[in-house]
């Protein structure tokens, strides 16, 4: 896959996520947190699961048994943010959960410097900060910090794990949609024990949310995951995180289409200074390796 193609892959992804915001705050209203992850993840899993078993039979080499602990690693971590955002979607406002969110979009190469001294390209220290900004102007600042803010936030340590584990083990196995089949299936099988014993679910409100449910399964997880995973396969994980940070754009779509919400002039600036952010990280290597290339 070209890196184009990649770059196409994440946008994508991005505009499933983004409508799926409107999905989850819905399914937020009819049942509890583990339920929706639990009915979200184990329905993906059924959809993909040909596809996933498929390319796992078609594999060049087995997984090794250092990557299957990582596999097993993301599925935690996976599980872990998928529920904090969901919870902490009760207990905050959307705008600061659609911005504290978005931080993995700074942790990611944070991460990559402290955790792994892998030094991303500069232009990722100049496009992560400009994204991040685009964020707060687009969800309109920052309301009081309250409970659910704190778990949005650990939600997005989770995502910026997910993304760097993801890209890894994307390249290294070269089965990205198993990877992410695994992945949240995995997740869906963490969270149903925790729904029977602490949220005595009713079929009646799985049935009255029936379309979050469906939507957030096919679309928001069965593709889009698949979709991330495959394009994390040819890009650095910084950079998949300032293109993923475009989420944030689409969900404001999505609210003005379905909630009768509508961007203000600052929210404007803040959906082109992401833009700018995703054009500058993928425009700014590519013209300097070219410069060095032509020198």
């Amino acid at each position: 896959m070209s890196r184009p193609a990649a770059v196409g892959c994440l946008l994508l992804t991005t505009v499933i996520w983004g409508f799926a915001f409107v999905a989850q705050k819905s399914a937020a209203e009819e049942m509890g947190a583990l339920t929706f992850v639990s009915a979200r993840y184990l329905l993906a899993g059924v959809c993909i699961l040909p596809f996933a078993l498929a390319e796992y039979r078609g594999r060049a080499s087995e997984i090794a048994p250092r990557d299957w602990k990582l596999v097993l690693l993301i599925t935690i971590i996976f599980f872990t943010g998928t529920w904090l955002q969901q919870v902490g979607l009760k207990t905050t406002s959307a705008t600061n959960a659609g911005f504290l969110t978005g931080l993995y979009v700074f942790f990611v190469p944070l991460i990559l410097l402290i955790g792994f001294r892998e030094k991303p390209h500069p232009a990722v220290w100049v496009c992560a900060p400009l994204a991040l900004v685009g964020l707060y102007f687009l969800n309109g600042g920052i309301d009081r910090l309250r409970i659910g803010d704190a778990l949005i936030i650990a939600c997005a340590v989770c995502w910026a794990g997910h993304i760097l584990l993801l890209g890894y083990l994307a390249r290294v196995t070269a089965l990205p949609v198993f990877v992410a089949a695994f992945c949240f299936t995995g997740a869906g099988v963490l969270a149903t024990p925790g729904a029977l014993v602490f949220e005595t679910p009713h079929f009646s409100a799985i049935v009255h949310g029936w379309f979050p449910i469906v939507y957030s399964s096919v679309l928001s997880t069965a593709v889009a995951f698949s979709l991330q995973a495959l394009g994390q396969q040819h890009l650095p994980s910084a950079n998949a995180a300032i293109i993923l940070s475009a989420e944030s754009l689409f969900a404001a779509l999505g609210g003005a289409l379905f909630l009768g919400e509508r961007l203000t002039a600052i929210g404007y600036a803040g959906a082109g200074l992401i833009f700018a952010a995703i054009f500058l990280v993928e425009a700014v290597p590519a013209f300097a390796a070219r410069a060095v290339r032509g020198a």
